[in-house]
């Protein structure tokens, strides 16, 4: 073995991911508002790339109709007041304004003031009285008589600091008072919630079906009673994708409507280099470069993008023709070896992408879905046993519910769908369906 020090030559392969490979990488696992921030920041260290954006247009009529290039305004856009942002009433202000009309000391009025602050979108406060008691000089006794003071308040059980209590409060303020469900949830709520109803029954020496009524009368109460004055500014989403149906075919094109367009700018690159200076030269060559590979980026981007809707398309023909409950199953492996590219290339073209479909605006990765074996040559895709345990569930017998092992036999015999009760079981809590024996009813 040779150990001396020298200088030898030897060629090798390797892969390098230079610094425009991976824009192509980013840009193509952009979502359109993730590209337009993108190209945005570009344009303002790139002077050669110009940001276009009369494409988008405003929807406001009192601007658009001293355009004499707009076309006649929708009828959707003449209601522009109804669209006006409304004025939101916070919990804060309901709040505060029952508080301004009680009679409650200077003092007292203080602490529950700042409690409120302490309440989260759910209606629970959220403060600890040991701080609370520290923080206004006061005893404990005096912080939980604010307390009392701020559930009083309504809507009923807000300032509860446990879903047990936020029932209990509710409960105690229903003009007739049901003293077994006060009783049952003040002393006995986690036998109750574990569906220990017989054992219950027995301490308590009541009928089963009294624990049942009970159920039924806690259903009615509002777990989270602040989430009513919670407002979220609703999320648009601009689909990447618009898959259409014209007659017996199909039409599928990439949306870039909505995104602002990218120009060379053939005035300012004039302008600089007509300066003959050697460095400005060179940073007009590095910048132009720059614009070359996002313009071969963006439309590599478009390519695939159009390539895997095509695929989805072809290959899901029966969910665009009869609706979502015929989805079959395909994974990105099965798409990746049909277009020849690698499967994280249609993982990034799919990552927070949108399509507009026949059925409303989904997500491209909802196409994907795993494959369950059944009797017949065709395979099932897991959206159909999810939809097929839903509806077995919806039409059992609620005084004897389907049990997993029953539903997995179910499967197998009515629709052939071999699938194993832990599956079922998984499923099941993917859909939010409790067990059977939690959703058994006694009467």
């Amino acid at each position: 073995m040779n150990l001396q020090a020298g200088l030898w030559q030897q060629q090798t392969m390797k892969l390098t991911l230079t610094q425009e490979l991976a824009q192509a990488i980013a840009l193509l696992q952009y979502s359109a508002y993730e590209l337009s921030a993108f190209l945005e920041s570009k344009a303002m260290e790139n002077p050669l790339i110009q940001i276009e954006d009369n494409n988008i247009r405003s929807i406001d009529p009192r601007v658009d109709k001293w355009n004499p290039k707009r076309k006649k305004i929708d009828k959707d856009e003449k209601n522009w007041i109804e669209q006006i942002g409304e004025n939101v009433v916070t919990l804060d202000e309901i709040l505060f304004s029952q508080l301004n009309m009680k009679e409650v000391a200077p003092s007292q009025k203080k602490v529950i003031s700042y409690l409120i602050q302490c309440i989260d979108e759910n209606g629970y406060l959220r403060a600890d009285l040991e701080e609370v008691s520290v923080r206004f000089q006061i005893s404990s006794e005096e912080v939980q008589f604010c307390v009392n003071l701020l559930q009083e308040l309504e809507p009923y059980g807000i300032g509860a600091r446990s879903l047990r209590e936020c029932l209990l409060i509710q409960l105690r303020k229903k003009e007739q008072r049901d003293l077994l469900a006060e009783k049952i949830v003040d002393e006995y709520f986690l036998m109750f919630t574990d569906k220990k109803w017989k054992d219950l029954a027995k301490k308590l020496e009541v009928d089963i079906n009294d624990i049942q009524r009970v159920f039924d009368c806690l259903q009615s109460l509002n777990p989270r009673p602040g989430a009513i004055f919670h407002y979220e500014k609703p999320a648009y989403v601009i689909p990447d994708v618009i898959i259409g149906r014209e007659g017996h075919k199909f039409t599928v094109k990439v949306f870039d409507d909505a995104m602002p367009k990218v120009r060379f700018n053939e005035k300012y690159y004039k302008k600089m280099f007509a300066y003959k200076n050697p460095e400005v030269s060179r940073f007009l060559q590095e910048k132009q470069q720059d614009y070359q590979w996002i313009m071969k980026s963006l439309e590599q981007r478009k390519e695939t993008l159009i390539k895997v809707a095509l695929k989805i398309t072809e290959r899901q023909q029966d969910f665009f023709r009869k609706g979502p409950q015929f989805l079959k199953p395909m994974t990105m492996r099965d798409l990746s070896d049909e277009l020849g590219i690698h499967e994280s290339t249609v993982s990034r073209a799919v990552r927070g992408k949108f399509v507009q479909t026949p059925y409303g605006t989904l997500e491209l990765k909802s196409f994907f879905t795993s494959t369950v074996q059944s009797v017949s040559n065709e395979n099932t895709s897991s959206n159909q046993v999810k939809n097929l345990i839903s509806q077995y569930i919806e039409e059992e017998n609620k005084q004897n519910p389907l049990s997993d092992q029953e539903i997995t036999r179910m499967l197998e015999n009515r629709e052939g769908i071999i699938v194993s009760r832990r599956t079922v079981a998984k499923y099941r809590d993917q859909l939010g369906i409790p067990s059977s024996t939690k959703r058994k009813r006694y009467e």
